[in-house]
């Protein structure tokens, strides 16, 4: 007799474990859409930059492989549209889409969207392919953002990289690394890999 864990089916992302109902996937869409706007809460200034340093980023990509892409991208729509309606949920309690720092919230829709297909296809149960995973989502948010950035605020092409991307690679680099120990080790506490 086997003890282990039966392997989780091919395609499956980590919310695909809990019973499927419409309710769970309402519930599951809010809760990453508002995981997502708390985390935004969390805000450091960066000197010279119009953009903080943010939690956003990281939420909006664990929503994304956790919630896989059709789910992981309604959340963030949802968060997207919210916010320009007004919520006070973005960076630093903003709202709208006047700030310089929103084309980081356009990144986020199709960040969560790719994250979440490629956690479909198992990216997200191994330590490096989940860190590659987190890489590949910051990357697609910064090839929104930092033009948004450049043509929201007259900067150069230059100019937007050295304030909306350059000082927030540490950082991204710490995600990664948090991302590469959290999402496997959920699979394997789940019982699947």
């Amino acid at each position: 007799m086997s003890t282990a864990a039966p392997a989780a089916r091919t395609g499956q992302v980590l919310a695909d474990l809990l019973p499927a109902s419409r309710v769970r996937d309402a519930a599951l869409v809010l809760g990453g859409a508002a995981l997502t706007g708390l985390a935004a809460q969390i805000a450091v200034p960066v000197p010279g930059s119009p953009v903080p340093v943010t939690g956003q980023t990281f939420a909006a990509l664990l929503v994304g492989t956790s919630l896989g892409a059709g789910r992981g991208l309604i959340a963030l729509a949802l968060y997207a549209v919210a916010g320009v309606a007004g919520v006070p949920w973005f960076a630093d309690g903003g709202s709208g889409a006047g700030a310089p720092s929103f084309g980081y919230v356009l990144g986020m829709l199709l960040a969560a969207t790719v994250v979440g297909a490629l956690a479909r296809r198992g990216a997200d149960r191994g330590a490096w392919r989940t860190a590659a995973t987190m890489v590949l989502g910051e990357a697609v948010i910064y090839a929104v953002g930092v033009p948004y950035l450049a043509l929201s605020t007259g900067m150069s092409m230059s100019a937007a990289v050295a304030a909306g991307l350059t000082p927030f690679l540490i950082g991204d680099a710490l995600k990664a690394v948090l991302a590469m120990g959290a999402l496997p080790t959920a699979w394997k506490l789940a019982g699947k890999r």
